[in-house]
């Protein structure tokens, strides 16, 4: 049966309650990438990744700090200010992800997987019990002044759409630098749906065809009217190049190239 399209801008913004069950859903499977990590070499740890600078094990810790801040955002704020001190010619999110990584410099990979098993299930329950009100008036920019450029500057956001798709590009990043399995299920196709969505959200281009395969794809549309181009690619592979890293697959645009130019310049904020 053929895949029906979907115009990209109506996929519906997950819910509060499908939010719940995506970050728990994500956070399994990034433990289970990891725990498959603790059982290998462990040079498989000490990989380079997609992101400039860090091997796997420091993804892993930044990961266990990310979740870590989360009901203790006293936390986030002092790893703000020592970015700034000892990283000033980075930005508040870079400068506090490296603090982030330098904090766990010496922690062996099987543990810091152990730290994750432990404050990532409590960092998404304390988001989910702050007042639904209150996360859509706490704005990120008050913190992170890189949130204004965000769909949703909002603390709501981070619980619905922000904190899962970190975890799972990293998870991306974990099976991309090891070889380990990125296995894939419903969950995956709720966040790359939420990817589409915040790139039709910012998309003033002409009317393109996203046809994105794999476990996790689907056929979208940007803008209204005849596609001017279409783009026929593995639904990872985009996420990955909207993100600003190697696809690594291939990305095939099929019509106008000015067209297709602008979708190929197209960014999503991870």
């Amino acid at each position: 049966m053929a895949t029906s399209t979907v115009s990209a801008r109506d996929i519906p913004r997950t819910s509060a309650a499908r939010a719940r069950e995506v970050n728990e859903a994500e956070i399994r499977a990034s433990l289970a990438t990891m725990r498959a990590l603790g059982a290998a070499e462990a040079e498989a740890w000490s990989r380079p990744t997609a992101c400039k600078g860090w091997t796997v094990r420091d993804m892993v810790a930044h990961e266990v700090g990310q979740y870590e801040e989360l009901p203790k955002p006293w936390l986030m704020i002092s790893r703000i200010r020592h970015g700034r001190q000892a990283h000033p010619e980075l930005g508040a999110l870079d400068g506090h992800n490296a603090s982030q990584v330098e904090e766990r410099r010496g922690v062996p990979g099987p543990e810091l997987a152990a730290e994750f098993a432990r404050v990532a299930p409590r960092g998404t329950r304390s988001l989910r019990r702050m007042p639904g009100p209150v996360r859509k008036r706490m704005r990120l920019s008050l913190i992170f002044p890189e949130g204004k450029a965000l769909p949703e500057n909002s603390m709501d956001y981070l619980n619905s759409v922000l904190a899962a798709r970190d975890t799972w590009m990293h998870r991306v990043d974990i099976s991309d630098a090891t070889g380990v399995d990125l296995v894939l299920d419903d969950h995956d196709r709720e966040i790359v749906n939420q990817i589409v969505l915040d790139l039709a959200l910012g998309w003033t281009g002409p009317p393109c065809l996203l046809e994105l395969s794999g476990p996790a794809g689907g056929r979208h549309r940007l803008g209204s009217g005849p596609p001017a181009v279409v783009l026929r690619a593995d639904a990872i592979a985009f996420a990955r190049h909207l993100s600003g890293r190697p696809a690594l697959g291939e990305l095939v645009y099929e019509g106008d190239e000015d067209a297709a130019a602008a979708l190929d310049a197209a960014r999503v904020i991870f």
